[in-house]
């Protein structure tokens, strides 16, 4: 006889799941398969039972073969008769759940203009960076139901509007707690486009990945802890000092402050910035360039001739305002590292034997500070190699804070690690780099989507401790299962790692 299913009541009330196994001697063996205290279990138990009697066979689907005796006294299910239990939906429910928490987290949920296109674009960036038709490939992977791609095109120009992009820029600011006196970092980077065709806005210019092509400057305003605030987009051929004031009057006109600290490196500080900066009142901390040595490092060398430069020995000049500067009172502080000294010397050391080498006329003259040629010709520029290694070790810092503190200086200026890491994460994690657009209001609505994205990237790796990539691929592994048994709606997933756990835990649980 061919082994059935059978349903029964257990002594504390549950119905328990068996096959029962007969043979024609009338020898009967059950194997229990487990016991439901609802309808869900139960249907869920039968199938397993099913699918056990089926492994290997065919099944046909004929009416009455799963017919079950109401009474429950010895219900026979023939084996042939088990199906496939058909899979409702398959998501990637961890991931997209801690990425619905990052969003409300940050504050986006509450973003004026930010529909639903929007969101599903941030979060397709975030879980596999590309065009903006494939994500919506990645969206149906992730267990979406993605918009079509022409409500996307026709949504996209909506998140370059000043409106849309100042909304954003203050609602980031809100959430970052900025402030009157909290410091701003701003740093530029280039984007290039594989293209050979200038159009007035994508231009050839000095890139930072020393590419030849067309490119985009992109400025980044974020607060200290590089938590993006404001991202603009400019000429590829404008200068880096030309895009720093008119990303942070937008942004202090976004937020309504009168008054932040500026931290920038000296590369992004012209004559024209730093007035431009005390004629709006502004705050700053700027990395300080020293061509010729200052006093005080010379008096210093003058008063211990015989001595070595401690490690970590800060000197302090400072730079009062003239009656006709229009300007506040400046401090320099001239912090000297062991570490860099070392560095640099190696550096002074190997340039200026190449020089020593080309004046002997043993190497071709190249590009080499410390050559110089008067007609014909060539010596060694001894009084620059002397300055260079005086130099070597030190690095300045220029503040117009009213008292300042020479820690807390130095230590706001070296918090410009935080936005150099997002402008990495921007560009791969989170691919930044427009290639799959040519408009300028799509490449713009384009790092709007980045600057979102990079907020949330932050958040979460703040939150748990792991980088936005080590958790998005191995969140992404963990899907949740929808299926459906004898009008039963089920729920299955993957178990979890107990650190990938953790970190959904600091996620759902996180009070910020």
């Amino acid at each position: 006889m061919s082994p059935y299913v059978r349903t029964v009541r257990t002594a504390s009330g549950a119905r328990a799941v068996q096959i029962v196994h007969s043979s024609r001697k009338g020898a009967r063996s059950i194997e229990h398969i487990g016991s439901a205290h609802d309808d869900a279990e139960l249907a869920v138990l039968k199938e397993v039972a099913r699918q056990r009697l089926n492994a290997g066979q065919l099944s046909f689907d004929l009416p009455g073969l799963n017919s079950e005796n109401d009474a429950g006294s010895a219900p026979h299910e023939p084996a042939g008769a088990g199906c496939v239990a058909p899979i409702a939906s398959n998501r990637m429910g961890v991931l997209l759940e801690a990425l619905e928490t990052a969003w409300k987290a940050v504050g986006l949920d509450r973003l004026d203009g930010a529909d639903e296109v929007f969101r599903q674009l941030v979060t397709a960036r975030l879980i596999e960076p590309t065009s903006k038709q494939d994500s919506l490939r990645v969206l149906t992977e992730a267990g979406l139901s993605p918009v079509s791609y022409a409500t996307v095109k026709r949504h996209l120009p909506s998140y370059a509007a000043e409106d849309f992009t100042r909304d954003l820029s203050r609602l980031l600011a809100g959430y970052a707690r900025i402030g009157r006196a909290s410091l701003v970092l701003f740093d530029v980077t280039t984007l290039y486009f594989e293209t050979d065709k200038a159009d007035g806005f994508r231009e050839p210019g000095f890139s930072k990945e020393r590419r030849l092509e067309p490119q985009i400057t992109v400025g980044l305003l974020t607060d200290e802890t590089g938590f993006p605030l404001r991202a603009g987009a400019f000429e590829g051929n404008k200068a880096e000092t030309a895009t720093m004031i008119p990303m942070i009057n937008d942004f202090m006109d976004a937020y309504d402050l009168d008054d932040v600290v500026v931290v920038a490196d000296a590369g992004m500080i012209s004559a024209a910035n730093k007035q431009a900066l005390e004629r709006a009142g502004l705050s700053y901390v700027l990395g300080s360039r020293t061509a010729r040595v200052p006093h005080v490092i010379s008096s210093w060398h003058d008063n211990h001739p015989d001595q070595d430069v401690p490690d970590g020995l800060t000197l302090t000049q400072p730079w009062p305002a003239g009656p006709s500067d229009q300007r506040r009172d400046e401090t320099i502080y001239y912090r000297y590292s062991a570490d860099r000294a070392r560095r640099t010397l190696r550096g002074i050391d190997t340039q200026v034997a190449k020089a020593e080498k080309a004046v002997a006329g043993k190497i071709p003259v190249k590009r080499n500070r410390f050559v110089h040629l008067s007609g014909a010709t060539r010596s060694i520029n001894r009084d620059l190699e002397k300055r260079a290694r005086t130099l070597a070790g030190w690095k300045g810092y220029v503040t117009n804070l009213p008292s300042p503190d020479p820690e807390t200086v130095i230590s706001a200026y070296h918090r410009l690690y935080n936005i150099e890491k997002s402008f990495r994460m921007s560009k791969s994690d989170l691919r930044a780099r427009p290639i799959y657009h040519h408009l300028r209001q799509s490449i713009e609505a384009h790092l709007t989507i980045v600057t979102a994205a990079l907020a949330m990237a932050r958040w979460l790796e703040t939150t748990t401790g792991w980088s936005i990539r080590r958790l998005i691929t191995t969140a992404r592994r963990y899907r949740t299962i929808t299926i459906n048994i004898a009008g039963h709606t089920l729920t299955a997933a993957d178990p979890l790692p107990p650190d990938l756990t953790q970190a959904l835990h600091n996620i759902h649980h996180d009070t910020k």
